[in-house]
Order: structure tokens, then sequence, then C-alpha cells
């Protein structure tokens, strides 16, 4: 087992343990290695029995890894623009063997509907790249700068697209920064995805928030419920009790 694990591995490579089902992830520190915001959006996501799941901008697979061990999901799907990751994620999908639940494609966010057919989905998750531009501290690293920044797609590329391939009724979960959160429900709005569900992550109980969960429901009605906060840290270097759960650990 071992031998086969190394042989999915490039130069440079690593396996990750994700405290669930067995499952470990193929990252490189060359490329973006998933944080803590996937692990919190694959918590906060809710789904019936037997959906559809699409990733959009999935990385090396992290979200429809996690999602296919912690909920009742039939097939996840995760898009993926850079080829690099997208071959990190299928030899993580092929090394965990979940050939028959999760499929990886190299695509762009913006063909999406076109790719996969509209109302296609049930379920619509993202963790997109959180800064406009060059807004923020751009990496030199050029995978790691399209993973953070708004350089291959905008925000308003994931939320219409989003709303394009949901079934009527799907749910939409998104992870993303307070500081954009009027645009992000603008967009919504726009796009016919109402605002459903929010809840603010603080990384200590006295600091602002610093990241933003929200679902929001196509051609849903006007009715946001907002979910207390979520507390990553008790003190420095010590999760709450929730984040431990979260983590699996």
């Amino acid at each position: 087992m071992r031998a086969e694990s190394e042989s999915l591995l490039k130069v440079g490579e690593r396996l990750d343990d994700l405290e669930r089902n067995g499952y470990r992830i193929i990252q490189s520190r060359e490329r973006f290695c998933f944080g803590m915001d996937a692990v919190l959006l694959s918590g906060f996501v809710q789904m019936k029995a037997g959906a559809c799941v699409l990733d959009l901008g999935t990385g090396t697979g992290i979200i429809p890894i996690l999602l296919e061990a912690k909920t009742e999901g039939r097939h996840f799907t995760g898009l993926e623009i850079q080829e690099e990751s997208a071959d990190m994620a299928r030899r993580s999908v092929r090394l965990n063997g979940l050939e028959d639940k999760i499929d990886i494609v190299n695509g762009d966010i913006k063909d999406a509907s076109t790719l996969f057919g509209a109302s296609s989905f049930d379920v619509v998750t993202t963790n997109p790249p959180y800064m406009v531009g060059r807004h923020g501290l751009t990496n030199a690293d050029e995978a790691k700068t399209i993973a953070r920044h708004e350089v291959l797609c905008t925000l308003e590329d994931v939320i219409s697209q989003a709303a394009r391939l949901l079934k009527p009724g799907g749910h939409f979960f998104m992870v993303h920064r307070p500081f954009r959160l009027v645009e992000i429900f603008c967009l919504m709005h726009q796009y016919r995805m109402e605002p459903k569900r929010m809840r603010m992550v603080h990384p200590f109980v006295n600091r602002e928030p610093n990241m933003v969960l929200i679902e929001g429901l196509r051609g849903g009605n006007a009715r946001l419920s907002v979910e207390k906060p979520l507390i990553v840290f008790k003190e420095k270097g010590i999760y709450t009790e929730e984040i431990t759960e979260l983590y699996g650990y």
C-alpha cells in the first residue's frame, strides 16, 4: 500500500492525512495547499442524500474529497483551471479509491455552464480567490497567485456560473472574506440566488471576523439566518472544541 501511494507522488509532493475515513491528499509546497477555509466550508455545507455536487475552482480536490467523507451526496465533480492542480486532484481521488464518486475536470469557471449544462447540479460549492486583481500581497509564484487573486476569474464569474449550474431550488455554498460581503450579496441577488444562511468566522473571540460562510438558494425568498459566530482559537495555538471536531481530531 505504501509503495502504491508513493508511486502516485511526483517530485516535491507529499501526502497529508485528512483525518476522515482514512483519506489522504497529495499536496505540494510549490502550489496552493488547502487551508482552514476549505475545511470550514466542508463542515458548513448541508445537502440531501443523493445530491450531485460541483466544486468550482477545486484546486487539489480537497472539498469534493471532504464532502464525500462527510455527506451522503451521490456524486461530486471538481472543476479546476490549472492542469497541474487538476492532475494532483485526480491522483488523490485514485489514491482514496473514489474514482466512482468523484470526477475532476480541467476547465475554466467562466465556461462551466457550457461544460456541464445549465441546471445540472443540486449543490455548488466554492472557495474562490479572495483578492480583487492585485489587491493585497500577490505571491510571485503564478499558481498561488491564481488561487488567491482574481486573475483568471472574478467573483461575478463564480456567482453567475453557479446560478446557471444549479437546478431551481439548488443550494450554493461559499467561503469568502467579510470585506466583500456587500458585493457578494448584491451579486447573489442579481443572479437570483437568495442568501439564506451566514456564519462569521473569528480567529479569537475578541477579534473581528476574517472569514464568512454563506449559503444561497437559487430562486429562494428573502430571508437570511445569521448563525452564531465560529471561534477558531481558545488561546494562541489551541483550537476550540468546535474546530477540533470539524477537523476530525
